[in-house]
């Protein structure tokens, strides 16, 4: 399965979340809700995990935690915000290069609309 076809999948499943939750509740509920169907649809899931990165000869573990990597190709990003700023994309960026994947979603469930709350972000891809 290609990091597209997971894309597809996590958009999806990221609808089917927001559908039943609606917008307006914390982003553990949405990461939790959005597992649990990625999981239901057969994929491997991980979450929180832990991303370290080097200065030099020096390996910091300076707490980049990822919302939840989906067979380890692509990170999805989960928020609960008013709106998406550039800090957020920036955060997703950072933690696509820090752990060598080439796709990531950032997606923002506190909104009316999650057909425009859904951002694709690539990383050599």
């Amino acid at each position: 399965m290609t990091e597209n076809d997971i894309s597809y999948a996590i958009r999806g499943a990221a609808f089917k979340v927001h559908t039943v939750l609606g917008p307006g509740l914390l982003e553990s509920v949405y990461e939790t809700a959005l597992a649990s169907e990625l999981i239901q649809e057969g994929f491997n899931i991980k979450t929180q995990i832990g991303v370290s990165m080097m200065y030099g000869d020096i390996k910091m573990d300076v707490g980049f935690r990822l919302d939840i990597l989906v067979n380890d190709l692509a990170i999805v990003e989960v928020k609960s915000v008013e709106s998406l700023i550039d800090v957020h994309h920036k955060q997703l960026l950072t933690y696509l290069k820090l752990s060598n994947k080439k796709l990531g979603l950032l997606i923002n469930f506190n909104s009316s609309s999650l057909k425009d709350s859904i951002t694709r972000i690539a990383n050599n891809l």
